[in-house]
């Protein structure tokens, strides 16, 4: 959109001359800095009553070349760049001409008006960009900035050694832009990016950095309290503006590192704090558990996970002063107090016949162990039995972890979340659950332990006869292998005819990303007089396949 009629009385003001007049009806006051919608002059005609035409040829243009002082430009870099302006009655700056060519010929002015209003003289189609006819089209710098007056202003503070030019169309189309004179800017040997220093300028040279050529691009990133080359023109940080030019850092994609600029980082880099787990044989593959990971325990039917779990459960809650959350999906909450107190007692408490043993002055001492004093609201438990709907299940996740604090949670188990699903598809309803914890992990840093089944197997054995287990016994997708960050497998000979190796429990580590170690970890023999789970080692430690 262009001026087609100056010099027009204000409605507004009663200024006699200072509004300018644009082809939709707007108008302009330069003396009232006034933006009017539908201009009617004072003495009630509208804008069908003024004469007015449209100017097509860009040799209708007026102005000067003069210093623009406004944005502290000298009069030779607007020379340079061919940019004239017009003032006002008072010889201020109120108006500049950007010019923008096509095959070196001038075929359009981009205006800037006062309140950095932009219009459009000529016709702006198939022009390259700003200061792009000023310079030889090859080199070995060339800059490019976000606007005119920071093209100009970066062209002075480089003592107008390199060339710099502007997109035409602002952080919005600069891609468009480059796009279009890809090729002009592909014959510099570095292309040096700096546009504003804002969220929008910030994405922009990165799109515009990943259509140049691999190596091509560096990104200039101006100090905090500048928002572009102009601000620094301004005030007098022209050296400033030059250090941060050479200092120009190469763009690399998200994910490519230079690792000679991360040596700091490197050597204090924070330290992945474990906690050890109960049992010796795991933690020398293991090195304990750790918060921001995500390990599955997995085995078959009546394999013993339920008491692993409590025992971890338990470990954590006593050896650590971190809060502690537990989601069990098959059983209400008393079920899971009795089973962690069980644990403490060295009873199985949960039982009725067991638990009248014991007074209840005793059960309160069991229970304020755990739970009181200095444990006092540190465990949080999900109280709904059964599946419920996934994003509940999943909001009450996200509380436990954010709400309560809780750096460990314990999901049990992943296929009543399956459940929960209205998908029928159980493998892509586990890629969509395994992915969401996956995320919750990642944003939180909590530590979670999840449960999950085992796929049934073929052939005569399966694993209630303590069959090994591998990655692939894991049910419904293989997902849970790949965003699980440690996956320990049980496995037992329910049906041996050895009662000790028929209650000794197998942990096989099938994934260990932290420490890579996998295979046979230690052996745990189940009490059936306590429900505890103690460490064996048996005098043949070789692994044997049962």
């Amino acid at each position: 959109m262009a001026f087609v009629k100056y010099h027009q009385p204000c409605p507004l003001c009663s200024s006699s001359d200072a509004c300018s007049l644009n082809e939709d009806g707007s108008a302009y006051c330069f003396s009232c800095d006034k933006r009017i919608t539908n201009y009617q002059q004072p003495a009630g005609g509208n804008v069908e009553n003024i004469q007015t035409h449209r100017i097509n040829s860009v040799n209708e243009i007026e102005g000067s070349f003069l210093a623009l002082n406004d944005r502290g430009i000298s009069l030779a870099t607007a020379k340079k760049y061919n940019v004239k302006c017009i003032t006002n009655k008072e010889g201020e700056v109120i108006r500049h001409f950007y010019p923008y060519c096509v095959a070196a010929e001038v075929t359009a002015y981009k205006v800037r008006e006062e309140g950095k209003h932009f219009t459009w003289r000529g016709n702006s189609q198939g022009t390259g960009l700003f200061g792009q006819s000023t310079f030889r089209d090859s080199g070995k710098f060339i800059t490019l900035v976000e606007g005119e007056c920071d093209a100009m202003s970066a062209y002075e503070m480089l003592g107008s050694k390199w060339p710099v030019v502007s997109v035409k169309s602002g952080a919005a189309g600069a891609p468009r832009d480059v796009k279009n004179s890809l090729e002009f800017l592909e014959k510099f040997d570095c292309v040096v990016i700096n546009f504003d220093n804002d969220k929008a300028g910030i994405e922009a040279a990165k799109k515009v950095a990943r259509l140049l050529t691999p190596g091509k691009a560096k990104i200039l990133a101006l100090p905090d309290d500048f928002k572009d080359a102009n601000d620094m023109l301004k005030a007098g940080r022209g050296q400033g503006y030059v250090d941060s030019w050479w200092s120009a850092k190469l763009y690399t994609p998200s994910g490519v590192l230079n690792i000679s600029e991360k040596k700091n980082e490197f050597h204090n880099r924070e330290k992945r704090e474990s906690v050890p787990y109960p049992w010796e044989g795991l933690n020398k593959k293991l090195h304990g558990l750790r918060r921001g990971e995500l390990m599955t325990l997995t085995g078959g039917t009546g394999l013993g996970k339920s008491s692993v779990t409590r025992e971890l459960e338990h470990w954590l809650i006593t050896n650590t002063k971190d809060n502690v959350g537990i989601i069990a999906l098959e059983e209400d909450w008393v079920r899971t107090v009795d089973g962690i107190l069980s644990i403490e007692a060295n009873a199985r408490l949960y039982i009725d016949q067991v638990r009248d043993k014991y007074s209840e002055e005793q059960l309160n001492h069991y229970f304020d162990n755990v739970y009181s004093g200095e444990n006092k609201d540190r465990v949080w438990v999900h109280s709904h039995f059964g599946s419920t709907d996934i994003d509940e299940i999943f909001s009450k996740l996200r509380f436990l972890i954010i709400g309560c604090e809780c750096k460990w949670v314990v999901v049990d188990h992943l296929h009543m979340l399956v459940s929960a699903m209205v998908d029928g598809d159980e493998r892509r309803s586990i890629d969509n659950i395994m992915t969401r914890l996956r995320r919750i992990v990642e944003e939180t840093g909590a530590g979670l332990i999840l449960v999950s089944h085992l796929r049934r197997v073929e052939g005569n054995r399966g694993h209630e006869n303590g069959i090994s287990v591998s990655l692939s016994h894991l049910r419904g997708s293989q997902s849970i292998a790949q965003l699980s960050d440690c996956v320990i497998a049980l496995e037992r000979d329910q049906q041996a005819d050895d009662p000790q190796e028929a209650n000794t429990t197998h942990m096989r580590v099938l994934k260990s990303r932290y420490t890579g170690d996998v295979g046979m970890a230690t052996h745990l023999l189940y009490d059936r007089e306590t429900g505890r789970l103690s460490e064996t080692f048996p005098q043949d430690e070789t692994e044997i396949e049962l």
